[in-house]
């Protein structure tokens, strides 16, 4: 027996929240690039660099909940625009450590918010429960897309929101 299903109305207004919500990271990632001239993917990376001098390219992409390989092209990326410098750690000088460059800085200093994005900073702004049962409520709508593609999942939200606004 199927189940029966939302009201059209609760439908249209549960889109609209989401069109609200992918307006807003659409706009804030049009003013990243605009103020900064880099993406926000790129400004996420040097913002975290920032907030932990020295840190590598496995720990960033952990911290970012991104593919290493991603990770790894951004920073090549960064470094060729002289944003970042890798630079021999001082205890162990086989390990290398990520520092901006007078570019980055710069960079940093335009940016307008979050260089994550507003979600991410407005989840973490949620209180522990309503965090939790938003991800069971994502979960169950997730479950109903069909043709997901689970790679999205490790994609930054700049990357994918930057590839619709040049399509």
């Amino acid at each position: 027996m199927k189940k029966p299903s939302a009201a059209p109305e609760r439908t249209l207004e549960v889109l609209q929240q989401f069109r609200l919500i992918f307006g807003a990271m659409r706009q804030h990632f049009r003013e990243v690039e605009a103020r900064c001239g880099l993406p926000g993917a790129q400004m996420w990376v040097l913002q975290e660099v920032q907030r932990q001098p020295g840190i590598g390219v496995s720990e960033l992409a952990g911290l970012m909940g991104i593919h290493q390989s991603t990770c790894s092209l951004m920073v090549d990326r960064l470094v060729a625009l002289g944003c970042l410098e890798r630079k021999a750690m001082h205890r162990d000088r086989r390990r290398v450590g990520l520092c901006l460059a007078a570019q980055g800085e710069a960079a940093i200093e335009a940016l307008p918010g979050p260089a994550e994005g507003v979600l991410p900073a407005a989840l973490s702004s949620l209180p522990e429960v309503a965090l939790k049962t938003l991800q069971i409520n994502l979960d169950e709508l997730i479950r109903h897309i069909p043709g997901k593609n689970e790679a999205f999942a490790r994609t930054p939200l700049a990357e994918i929101v930057q590839s619709d606004m040049k399509g």
